[in-house]
């Protein structure tokens, strides 16, 4: 006779089966009801543009290079998750060195200072011992090869002393030494490239200059007490850094204005791209210091309309914003208070099991919505870990909490990718996404790539890849009323606006009047036109 502790052993095990199958069971079911929603949409729109150009990505779906071809001219309205340094390509970075007269060492293959007075007083660099100057790369291939290699992920081979997120994020420092007197150069190149892929607006990550906030933050103390070193900051003078920094992202614009010929009959293509600015607050540093510039960054989107919210950066998983996190989740909820028209995306849960213990990936992403009142979430790759999982996707479906989503960076990073990845999750609970890039330049890709992940990785149709071009905009942090009345719905218009029937259609007298208030409906009003013109093309293509 077997004991009644083994028969409820079995029972217990039979429960837990159970539950997994009626979880599969579940999950399939989810999958199914998606794939019926969009065909039952394509269904209903009949022979219409919108329905040819979907059975058109259906039938190169297997082919990258007609998948490649098709994805660079669709409307992908918004970057929101992209930071400027990391956005850049090497090759830009080997170029401002090299006019910098900096140098590097051949073996570290990180940009090294010129010793010498100033780059117009030496004619060619003074390195330090065992360094050559950077300008050498273009007469030496081997060393031009290796250079970019070192500030990417290019030709990056996972060892067992390096890590895909060790190499993602020792580029940063190798090529940090080039000065910000090249960041409107940047901002060309990533206009350029944004709409080059039909892009139109980027919410740009960048730390302007905040030496003036940090030394003020030298001498506080972080007791837990926000209200105290927030009144204490202020009255040392932190706003005066205020001036400094807006002074800095007004020369960059007024660079990429120029560089781009903007306003003027000779105005690029790129001119058209809009971009904003999050400022991102480094957090693997002192409390004090954290505190000092997310305070900064506050009075800075306060003061400044291209700066339009505020970012937490810098790998997750470090000590310090491990140790950390509740702290830095106290300092967000009090200044998102008290500055309650600045808005606020948080990477969170930008972690994989094994790179932290297990209780560390229970709460980030919940403390980031809930304690900090996120309106985004960067990356959110851990949710599946998060306690309580599933209340936690209620909640953010509810909030219409957006998730940042970028493919290739949680891939190289963290080894998350394919059926891994959480973005099925995301979607079968009603969470809205949006595809982004996270650092272009360092994982040698472009947005383009990303929807292209979306389809061949994620499985994801036509009616998918618009969802996340609309949410792109609807999840901006765009100034103005939303063209739809309701959140994440993008049917019905407000005020007297319906959805453009071709690429030359112009809105009604009254839509053209709200649009006239709200930049955030004029940028979706025009993805809507650039879908009507897309959809035109596509349906019509000669391309095989």
């Amino acid at each position: 006779m077997q004991s009644p502790q083994l028969f409820a052993t079995r029972d217990r095990n039979s429960i837990r089966r159970n539950d997994g199958v009626r979880t599969c069971l579940v999950f399939a079911a989810v999958l199914c009801m998606l794939a019926a929603v969009s065909l039952c949409a394509q269904k209903r729109s009949g022979g219409s543009a919108e329905a040819k150009t979907a059975q058109r990505l259906e039938s190169m779906r297997n082919s990258p290079p007609r998948l490649r071809a098709f994805l660079t001219d669709f409307p992908k309205g918004a970057d929101l998750h992209m930071h400027l340094s990391g956005a850049v390509y090497a090759e830009t970075f080997i170029r401002d060195a090299a006019e910098e007269n900096l140098c590097t060492d051949p073996l570290k293959l990180a940009l090294a200072p010129n010793l010498g007075m100033s780059a117009a007083k030496t004619p060619r660099p003074i390195c330090p011992e065992g360094s050559v100057p950077v300008r050498n790369a273009f007469s030496n291939q081997k060393l031009y090869d290796a250079l970019v290699d070192s500030f990417s992920m290019r030709a990056f081979v996972p060892s067992a002393g390096t890590s895909g997120h060790d190499q993602f994020f020792a580029t940063f420092p190798r090529f940090s030494a080039t000065g910000k007197l090249h960041a409107g150069e940047w901002l060309d190149e990533v206009a350029t490239r944004a709409g080059a892929q039909n892009e139109q607006y980027l919410e740009i990550m960048h730390t302007p200059d905040s030496a003036p906030a940090v030394k003020l933050s030298r001498e506080q103390h972080w007791t837990g007490d926000p209200v105290t070193m927030r009144d204490a900051l202020l009255k040392a003078g932190l706003r005066d850094n205020v001036a400094t920094a807006q002074a800095e992202l007004a020369t960059m614009q007024k660079l990429r204005s120029d560089m781009e010929h903007c306003d003027t009959a000779e105005a690029k293509p790129a001119c058209a791209v809009k971009i904003h600015f999050l400022y991102q607050v480094p957090r693997a540093m002192s409390p004090e210091q954290v505190f000092a510039q997310t305070l900064l960054g506050f009075e800075l989107a306060s003061a400044d309309p291209d700066v339009v919210g505020v970012n937490l950066v810098q790998p997750e998983d470090a000590y310090v914003p491990m140790s950390q996190y509740s702290e830095h989740m106290k300092m967000l909820h009090y200044l998102h208070a008290q500055y309650p028209k600045v808005h606020l995306t948080l990477h969170a849960g930008e972690l994989a099991p094994g790179m932290v213990p297990p209780e560390g990936l229970r709460f980030h992403i919940r403390d980031a919505v809930e304690r900090a009142g996120a309106e985004r979430i960067g990356h959110g790759v851990d949710i599946a870990s998060e306690a309580h999982a599933a209340d936690l996707l209620r909640e953010m479906a509810k909030r219409h909490t957006d998730v940042e989503i970028n493919l290739t960076s949680n891939d190289v990073i963290l080894g998350v990718s394919g059926a891994n990845h959480p973005l099925v999750l995301y979607r079968a609970a009603g969470v809205p996404f949006s595809l982004s890039t996270d650092d272009e330049g360092v994982s040698r890709i472009d947005l383009t790539n990303e929807y292209m992940r979306a389809v061949t990785d994620q499985h994801l149709d036509y009616a998918a890849l618009k969802q996340s071009a609309r949410n792109s905009l609807e999840h901006s942090f765009l100034p103005g009323e939303s063209l739809y009345p309701e959140r994440d719905k993008y049917g019905a218009m407000v005020h007297g606006c319906t959805r453009p029937a071709s690429a030359g259609a112009k809105p009604s007298a009254a839509c053209a009047v709200f649009l006239q208030g709200s930049e955030r409906a004029v940028q979706q009003w025009e993805l809507e036109r650039r879908f009507a013109a897309f959809e035109a093309e596509a349906a019509v293509s000669s391309l095989p």
